[in-house]
Parts: C-alpha cells; sequence; structure tokens
C-alpha cells in the first residue's frame, strides 16, 4: 500500500505548494491619517482571483479596486530543445483607509482558491499626521436636515484653497456608506471638469474665483445625490481632503541648474475636514399606501399619447409615456401596462419592453399595444404611485384617457384580390380562310425532311442547342455539390460561430470610447444569444436573455449575472451613474459567454 500511495501523496504535496498567497502595501510614498492606500494580495501559481474574508480588515473600510492577471509566458531554445516557462500570478487591490496617526499591523487575511484557503502575511503600516492651515477650507452640507426614505436629498462638497498645493485627495465616507444609493444630479453647466476619486467614483466639480474669509481663493464644487435606503437617525461622518502644500524651495547642488530653471518647490502634506452631519430619515407611512406604490417618493406627472388613434383590429398601435417632475429619474420604472385591468383585457401588450430614454427632464417609455376588439373605445389611464414629502401622503397620478376609434378586421375575398373591374375576355378565333397562295409541281420541289439522331450528333447546328444547356446543367450541378448552402447549414454554422465571435468583440472593447463601451457590450452579449439560440439580437432585453439561459442551461447563477450585467449597463446608457467597463469586467463577461456555450452542448 506505501508503494501505491507514495507518489500521489508527493504528487499532490508538490501541487499544493505551488501556490503561495502573500501581502503588501504600496509604500512608494507616505501615508496619511484619512488618505486612501492600496493594499495589495498577490497569488503565485494561480491566473484567477480567490475568495477574500476581508473581516480582519473591516476598520479600515476596505474597498476592491479592482484585479489583474500579471501572469507570464516565455520560451527559450538551447541546442535545439525547446522549453516554455509559464508564471502564474494574479494581483487583487483593495483601498484601505486609517483614522488614527500610528504605526498599525493589518492582520492576516484569508484567501480560499480551489477549495483550500491560504493566509497571508501581516503587514506593517506607518500612518502619519498631516498638518492644518488656513489656507485650505472645507464645507459640506446637504439641501435638507430632514427627509423619507427613498426621497433624494444633494450633498454638496466647497473645496476653499488659497495657496500653491500640488496632488489632493478626497475622502467622502458618505459616498461607500451602505445608508445611501448614490447617483449624479443633472448637470447642465457645461465648464464643469469630470474629476475621478481615488475609491473610481466620478465627480463633475465646477471651479470658481471667490473671495473666502477675506482671502482671494480658488473654489472647487460638486454634488451628488443621496437616496437614503432606510429610516433613521443616519451620522455623516466628516469628509477630509489632504493636499500637498507648497511651503518653500528647495536648492539643488547645482547653481546653474537653479540660476537658468529655477528651484523647485517644496511641498508638505496638509489635511482639512468638514464638519459631521446629522440626516433624519423618516419612515413612509403604512396606511393609504396604493398597491401601485413601488417606491417613488418626491413629485411625478405622467402622461401618454398614442399614434395611429383610427385602426383596425389588431394593428399596431404606439403607446408613448413620459414620466417627469423631478430631476432624478433614476428609480422611475416602466409603468405596469399588465396591472391595468381595462388594458389588459382589451389590448394584447407585448412581455418585451424596449429601453426608455430620457429627454427633456423625462423619462420616456415606447410600447407597441394592440386593439383585441372593435368595441375599444379608449386606452384607459394609466396610474403611477408615489409619495409626496410636501404633502406627507401616497399620491396616484394618473394619464388622461385616449381615444381611439377602432374598426373590425375586414375578410379579404376573390374579388377583392381581384378588382372590381376584372372581367374575363373572350374573342372568338379567326381561322385563316385563305390557302397557299401557290403550287409547284415536280421532283425538285421534294426535300427528305427525316429526322437522324446520328445526325443531330453530328450536326454543328443541332449540337449547339444540345451542347449549351448540357454545359449549363452540369456547372449548375457541381456549383450546387460544392457551393450551395441550405438555410439549416447556415444557422448551424452560425450557431457554432457565436462564441468566438463574441469573445474576439468583447476582447476589442476596452479600445473604445468610454461613453461607448456600454452600448457596444449590450449589443454584444444581446448578439451572442441571439446567434448561439436563433432569436432576434435586436428584440432581446435583459429577462428574454435570463429566460433563454436558464431554459437550455439550467444554470440560474450565471443567467442572473447577465442578466445583471446587460440592466447594469442599460442603466449607465440613460441614467447619470457611471458604469466603468475595465478589463476585469470583460474578462467575467467572456467567462460568463464560455460557461453558457459549454452547458449548451451538454
Amino acid at each position: 500500500m506505501f508503494i501505491v500511495f507514495a507518489p500521489a501523496v508527493i504528487m499532490s504535496g508538490k501541487a499544493a505548494g505551488q501556490i503561495r498567497v502573500f501581502a503588501q502595501v504600496d509604500s512608494k510614498r507616505d501615508i496619511y491619517v484619512g488618505e486612501n492606500f492600496t493594499y495589495q494580495i498577490i497569488i503565485d501559481g494561480e491566473n484567477k482571483p480567490g475568495q477574500v474574508d476581508l473581516t480582519p480588515l473591516a476598520k479600515y473600510n476596505p474597498q476592491s479596486t479592482g484585479n489583474r492577471d500579471i501572469s507570464q509566458t516565455s520560451i527559450s531554445i538551447i541546442n535545439g530543445r525547446t522549453t516554455q516557462k509559464i508564471i502564474k500570478r494574479y494581483i487583487m487591490s483593495y483601498s484601505l483607509t486609517a483614522d488614527q496617526a500610528e504605526r498599525i499591523q493589518l492582520p492576516q487575511v484569508g484567501v480560499t482558491i480551489s477549495g483550500r484557503t491560504y493566509r497571508t502575511n501581516p503587514v506593517e503600516v506607518n500612518i502619519l499626521k498631516p498638518g492644518t492651515t488656513d489656507n485650505l477650507d472645507l464645507e459640506v452640507t446637504l439641501s435638507q436636515q430632514r427627509c423619507y426614505v427613498g426621497q433624494p436629498i444633494i450633498m454638496t462638497t466647497k473645496f476653499y484653497i488659497s495657496t500653491d498645493i500640488g496632488d489632493f485627495q478626497f475622502n467622502i465616507p458618505a459616498f461607500n456608506s451602505d445608508a445611501f444609493y448614490v447617483e449624479d444630479p443633472d448637470v447642465s453647466n457645461r465648464q464643469v471638469k469630470e474629476y475621478r476619486l481615488r475609491t473610481g467614483m466620478s465627480v463633475f466639480v465646477s471651479q470658481y474665483r471667490v473671495v473666502h474669509k477675506g482671502k482671494d481663493s480658488i473654489l472647487l464644487s460638486f454634488s451628488k445625490v443621496l437616496i437614503p435606503k432606510y429610516s433613521g437617525q443616519i451620522q455623516i461622518e466628516s469628509t477630509t481632503v489632504s493636499a500637498d502644500v507648497a511651503v518653500g524651495r528647495v536648492r539643488s547642488r547645482d547653481r546653474f541648474f537653479d540660476d537658468f530653471f529655477g528651484s523647485r518647490k517644496k511641498y508638505k502634506r496638509f489635511m482639512v475636514s468638514s464638519i459631521p452631519l446629522a440626516l433624519t430619515v423618516l419612515p413612509l407611512p403604512k396606511e393609504d399606501k396604493p398597491h401601485q406604490f413601488y417606491g417613488l417618493v418626491g413629485r411625478y406627472t405622467i402622461s401618454a399619447f398614442a399614434t395611429p388613434t383610427k385602426v383596425n383590429v389588431g394593428d399596431p398601435i404606439t403607446l408613448t409615456i413620459k414620466i417627469g417632475g423631478g430631476k432624478y429619474l433614476k428609480p422611475v420604472q416602466w409603468p405596469a401596462l399588465e396591472q391595468v385591468p381595462e388594458l389588459a383585457a382589451n389590448f394584447k401588450v407585448p412581455s418585451q419592453k424596449a429601453s426608455p430614454t430620457i429627454e427633456n427632464g423625462s423619462k420616456v417609455f415606447t410600447q407597441t399595444i394592440r386593439a383585441n376588439n372593435n368595441k375599444v373605445a379608449a386606452i384607459p389611464s394609466i396610474p403611477l404611485a408615489f409619495f409626496d414629502p410636501d404633502k406627507g401622503r401616497y399620491v396616484v397620478a394618473k394619464t388622461e384617457p385616449i381615444k381611439l376609434d377602432v374598426a373590425p378586421t375586414k375578410i379579404l375575398t376573390n374579388a377583392d384580390l381581384e378588382g372590381r373591374d376584372f372581367a374575363p375576355v373572350n374573342k372568338e378565333v379567326e381561322a385563316i380562310k385563305k390557302g397557299l397562295s401557290a403550287n409547284y409541281k415536280g421532283l425538285d420541289a421534294l426535300k427528305n425532311m427525316g429526322f437522324s439522331p446520328l445526325a443531330a450528333v453530328v450536326s454543328p447546328g443541332y449540337a449547339v442547342l444540345w451542347a449549351v444547356p448540357l454545359a449549363a446543367l452540369v456547372l449548375s450541378s457541381l456549383i450546387k455539390l460544392f457551393a450551395y448552402t441550405s438555410p439549416e447549414k447556415t444557422a448551424l454554422k452560425r450557431r457554432r460561430q457565436a462564441c468566438g465571435k463574441a469573445v474576439r468583440q468583447l476582447k476589442k472593447i476596452t479600445s473604445a470610447g468610454p461613453q461607448q463601451q456600454n452600448e457596444l457590450l449590450v449589443s454584444i452579449m444581446r448578439q451572442y444569444i441571439g446567434e448561439r439560440f436563433d432569436r432576434t439580437a435586436g428584440s432581446l432585453t435583459a429577462d428574454d436573455c435570463h429566460e433563454i439561459i436558464v431554459d437550455v442551461t439550467q444554470d440560474t447563477q450565471t443567467a442572473d449575472k447577465y442578466k445583471e450585467t446587460i440592466a447594469g449597463c442599460e442603466a449607465g446608457r440613460y441614467a447619470a451613474a457611471e458604469v466603468n467597463i475595465d478589463p476585469a469586467k470583460v474578462k467575467e463577461v467572456i467567462k460568463l459567454v464560455r460557461t453558457i456555450e459549454k452547458k449548451s452542448k451538454k
């Protein structure tokens, strides 16, 4: 038994020893209180992420900043012998923040890879306390101190600069809080510039010259929309900004260099903080809540129109619904047309829904409906339920009924198809009464008109008649044999190539502009499902893709991820919140496509 199992034990021990996990902190620069610093977990011997237990780092508010596969492959040829060396390495990066100036030791973290848990090494980090100065000031305000659950409020940050500064960094705990949904307000000012925070979130900054506390200053200002998730007293921690402030100049050893180029500025790290804020969030009342209510808080309007309004039974009617009244339309959902009794009873409403658009401050929904009987007189009112915080009660707004003129469908007869003016044409055949104009006598007028097959084959005139059609027949047969493709073969080829085509397109998506990446990703994902499962890609929604994947693969988890990715990218196109398409996101979608391809072949 020892002889049999000893090699297996040795091999398993060697395989397990191939993976090594360790941690490190970017120590190229000083780390100050309240600033984000990078904590990396390096996995040697594997090129895929592990499951990290961040519980030991919870007090430092860990936030993922992305993963990278930095594996390398090298090939060497020595004395005609080719050797391939593969180095697998994967980096998982996180952003941490410390709130006290001290030397800390980041504890070990568990990382599970292929069912086995590895532990990182502890890492020592020296947290420095930045200086303070009157030349920097920070103000953070809320548009309201009291609101309801789900009611959008505006948080405005103003950073005043009265001196020469270098690099600066915002730390805004409210943006990472589980208490809020965060989105961008309506930015109509063209002078704003996009600024990306260290956490990856973008803000749109306005810059002004102002006088602040008697000093000429530069004001950097931006706002975000916070939507409370739950009721209660929410404490909003202080926002901080750390900046490199010029405190003097440093001369180099070369006086000629200083005289010609000037001495370099000397910078020192300073920090400024805002005062903490408190927000009272009230719960929504339970009484008188309409059944159509799904969480909208604010003041909204709803309107609708249809075209055409004079139709036959079964003709398509384009119904357009506009919901406005508020600046923050991200929470607005598709109106539940199937829950309107009169609409569901008298109209055919497809389950497929097009993505909404934003036009002139309104969210626009478009749907095609069809009347199923000629007794329909109007499209009924469509309700929109929301909670009005000014009135302190629920409100149900409704569209005006849209009058219709629906005629019964006309049944076509043969007469309709032929036309009313159709009449048969009967003409008598006129017989030729005259005979031959002349008669000839003698044997010279006789000619042998008998037909001989052999003579037809040899005769040049007959050869053209039978050779050309025969050659055309042979050529067409060859073309059909070697080049003809049936619809079934075309569809099979399209299904086989769908996965490879999608993967190639996904790998090129990062070369597109940031504003086009969301649309390209959704288009590729829809195209893959359409070509792989013989569906029309342009009409597929996130729900359609989910149903198709579940029916074919029985993999609910993969279907959920596929649906969430499409829905998230579609939201990124029409909402203010940005959805970043980074290489890790592209790899995740490629993995989903290959998983679907693999399971659909079983």
